[in-house]
This record gives structure tokens, sequence and C-alpha cells, in this order.
């Protein structure tokens, strides 16, 4: 089987360091809040550019804390993409502020910034861009808009550790950066964890306090917070990986220019990168015609791919009719249809690809001769 994401090969891969470091922190008999989550804290913020990194107990948590230590909910309204994982959008709704969803560009999947303006109100507080797959947002635009309107911006970098815009990491650019290292992440705990940076030494002092009930001394909450604590485990695992992401990164890039390379002469319908970017690959999406016989068609042949994401939020039932919405979602609703991810992970073999492509290519001359 070539699995579309492989956690299990990832840890293989790092197994003797992740080991060791498991085994040295169930030695030390510190579990919680301890030794090996501040030196994560300390080597991430080192690693994205910040002053401040903040372990938390998912990646939404991160965004729910961001916007709480921003003082963004009830009454507040948040502006993201719909063509993005629910985490973002509920992440929103658990601060108690409002989402409103705009369009994706055609070309790179990410938040379209010309119509920001479009949705805007006077009770928008802050905008959310997610860098979607691996690709960066358009971040110039998306922070001159909030910079000229005085909002929040925050990165969902879920889906981008260690991507860059115009040489600077990802996470760095807004107010916060939010990362889930959920185990398929590029950055992936064995379990759920995240991690919220900063630049702001009063905004990452409230995060830490709202993580562990508003408490700054142990038993005295100054104002209403929750449990989302990183624990030592996983903090330690995160460490061993952090040392080896650019490396892995730099396989995923390898993987796709394998991909691409290999599909563009058969005219597929392939990702672009944003000049000025550096993508790292969290996905490699394609569109297709007939997903769901491609889909199939792999399957039989012992591949497996992906959908990311089969239904844009503003139609999902929890959330259709009652989300506002840009006034043209074209561009999300039609990728829904036909997205399809292609297995892509630091430890798949070229080998593994080159299947894909060939699944790919076979299927396609399939249809061709069925009109």
């Amino acid at each position: 089987m070539i699995h579309c994401a492989n956690p299990l090969a990832q840890f293989q891969s790092h197994q003797a360091e992740i080991e060791l470091a498991i085994r040295q922190v169930l030695d030390n008999g510190r579990y919680i809040l301890g030794p090996e989550l501040e030196a994560l804290e300390h080597e991430f913020a080192e690693y994205i550019g910040v002053s401040h990194a903040i372990g938390v107990a998912n990646g939404t948590d991160a965004l729910e804390l961001a916007f709480r230590a921003l003082d963004i909910g009830p009454g507040d309204e948040v502006i993201t993409v719909s063509h993005t994982a629910v985490a973002t959008v509920a992440a929103i709704e658990a601060a108690g502020a409002t989402p409103v969803l705009v369009d994706v560009e055609p070309e790179y999947y990410t938040l379209a910034a010309a119509q920001l303006s479009e949705v805007v109100t006077a009770r928008t507080r802050a905008v959310v861009a997610v860098h979607l797959y691996g690709q960066p947002a358009n971040m110039d635009a998306i922070v001159e808009f909030c910079r000229d309107r005085k909002l929040a911006l925050v990165e969902d970098v879920s889906q981008a550790h260690g991507a860059r815009w115009k040489g600077r990491r990802l996470g760095s650019l807004g107010e916060f950066g939010c990362f889930s290292c959920y185990p398929t992440k590029n950055l992936g705990a064995i379990g759920d964890a995240g991690l919220i940076v900063t630049c702001d030494p009063t905004l990452a002092a409230r995060v830490r306090m709202l993580r562990e009930y508003g408490w700054r001394d142990r038993y005295i909450s100054e104002f209403g917070g929750r449990n989302s604590r990183l624990d030592e485990l996983q903090a330690a695992i995160l460490r061993v990986k952090l040392r080896h992401l650019d490396e892995d990164n730099a396989k995923r890039r390898d993987l796709a220019a394998r991909y691409t390379e290999r599909l563009a002469p058969q005219g597929f319908q392939l990702p672009s990168v944003r000049p000025g970017a550096e993508h790292v690959f969290h996905l490699y999406v394609t569109r297709v015609r007939e997903r769901a016989r491609q889909i199939e068609h792999l399957k039989q042949l012992g591949i497996q791919a992906g959908i990311h994401y089969p239904v844009p939020v503003h139609l999902q039932p929890a959330y259709k009719g009652r989300i506002r919405t840009a006034p043209a979602m074209c561009y999300t609703e039609a990728l829904a249809d036909e997205i399809l991810s292609l297995p892509l992970y630091p430890e798949i073999g070229p080998g593994q690809v080159d299947e894909v492509v060939q699944a790919l290519k076979t299927f396609s001359s399939i249809a061709r001769r069925h009109g």
C-alpha cells in the first residue's frame, strides 16, 4: 500500500532518536510543562525567527487562544477562507467570534485578498491567512490590508511548517502564527500538539496564562482560561523532528518536482508555486475530472489518495446558511469537486512516486478510450 501520508514511516526514520527522547522524559519524571517543553519553545521560536513560542494541546486551541489573547470574542468578526480545514472556523467560533468567509485564488488555493474589502465591516477584528498545502498566502496584500484597517493578522500555519515568504518563515508575519502538530503534519507529534508564536511579549504572556486557567501564580486565576498544555513526551518528540524539518521539507520539494516533471507533459492540472514563496508541500494537490473513478482506480492498485477538502466550510451542514460569505465563492466551490491529494511524505520512494504517476496515466488512457 502506498499511503497518502504515513506518520509511522516518519517515526521509523527517526526511531532511535525518538525512543531515546521518550526514555529521557520517562526517567526524568516531569511530564507536564517541564524542561522539554521549555526547550522546544525556545528552539521553535528561534527557528521561526520570533521572540516567543508557546506549546498548547493542538492546532485548534492555538488559534482559539490567539483570538482570546487578542481579546476577540462575542460581537467581533474574523475573516478567513472557506477552503480550509474546518478547525480554522471552529476556533473562531470557540473564541465566541463570528467567522466571515471569502473565496480562494484559482491558481494557488489560498485567500483571495481582493475579496477582503468586500466583506470587512466595523465589527471586523482580524484576518486569518491560511497557508494551505504548504503554500504561503499572498502575504504582501494581506499584511497591507490589515495594517491599513488596523486589524490583527493571525497566520494559520498548520500545513506549512518551515515555509518562507520572501525569505521570512511563515508565522512571523502576523500578530500570531498558529501551528498544528498533528501526526501527519510536516512537523508532527505522535498524538495531538500545537504551537503558537509571536514577537509580542505581552501577547505571549497572555497566551501562557490562557493555556492554564488564567494562572500567573499557580492556583490563582487572574482571568478565565482553560487547560491546553503540551505534554513533555510530545515536546521531546517534536524537538527531535524539528532538527530534521528542513531536510524533510527538502525531500518533499524533490518528490513534488518529480510528480510535476512526469505529470506535466500528460496535461494534468498541477500545483503552482507562488513567486517569492518557498513551498513545503504538505500536500501535493492536483485537479482532476471523474475523481471518484480515479480514486477507485488508484485504490485497486494499492494507492491511497486524499481529498483536502471535499466540502467547503460554508456548505457543510453545521454552517450552511448561517455564515456570511463573499458574494462570489466560485473557485472554492469548483475546487471541492476536483481536487485530489497524491501520496507525498519524506519517506516515500521515488519509485513509489513513479507508480502513482503510471497509475494516473493508465486511468487517463482508459478514460480517453471510453470517450
